[in-house]
């Protein structure tokens, strides 16, 4: 189990974490909400049911990973796909903000649950559901630090660039984590799969 999930009774994952792994995936996550930004919350005395119908933005994110975290719909290789874009947009990207926020917040909560032994390591155990949540957030931090890295698809094969980056270069650590979460990702969809 060590480095990689398994399967556990009820459609449930485990996986074992030294106390450097979790510290590591919990500071991702965190990042992770900086990044995609607080939720919005109906104001007080406001009808809740009317968050449910707000509009969200527009416009594409200019930030390059959120740009990747919520991308166009149709392309904007003319004005018909860009208004189209637009206004899919404007109805789906608070919803899959909400998602991808509650996916990472469901990252720091079980590993704020877990209860490390005196080695320091401990065994995450998640639910069918935490799964899902999990596996969304392993998928929005790689997606997220891919394009940070500008990583391609040449540079992530067994040949690729990104296992011969020197020790020197200052990306390895993210390089590193990058593939760690990619090896962590596709363990906990084999666990997944019926």
């Amino acid at each position: 189990m060590a480095g990689h999930f398994e399967a556990t009774p009820g459609g449930g994952a485990a996986v074992a974490l030294d106390e450097v792994e979790i510290a590591i995936l919990r500071s991702l996550a965190v990042q992770l909400l900086e990044l995609i930004g607080p939720g919005d919350e109906p104001a007080e005395g406001e009808d809740p049911l009317a968050a449910l119908f707000a509009e969200g933005p527009s416009e594409p994110p200019t930030d390059p990973a959120l740009a990747r975290l919520f991308p166009e719909a149709y392309g904007d290789k003319d004005d018909e796909l860009r208004a189209a874009s637009a206004e899919f947009r404007r109805f789906t990207e608070n919803d899959l903000r909400t998602r991808k926020r509650d996916d990472a917040l469901v990252v720091v909560r079980t590993l704020d649950a877990l209860t490390p032994a005196g080695d320091g390591a401990a065994v995450l155990t998640l639910t069918a559901d935490e799964c899902r949540n999990w596996l969304g957030s392993l998928n929005d931090l790689r997606l997220t630090i891919g394009t940070r890295l500008d990583v391609s698809d040449e540079d992530e094969g067994e040949e690729g660039s990104l296992y011969r980056l020197p020790d020197s270069d200052p990306r390895k650590p993210m390089v590193m984590a990058y593939l760690w979460l990619g090896a962590l990702q596709e363990t906990l969809v084999e666990t997944m799969m019926p």
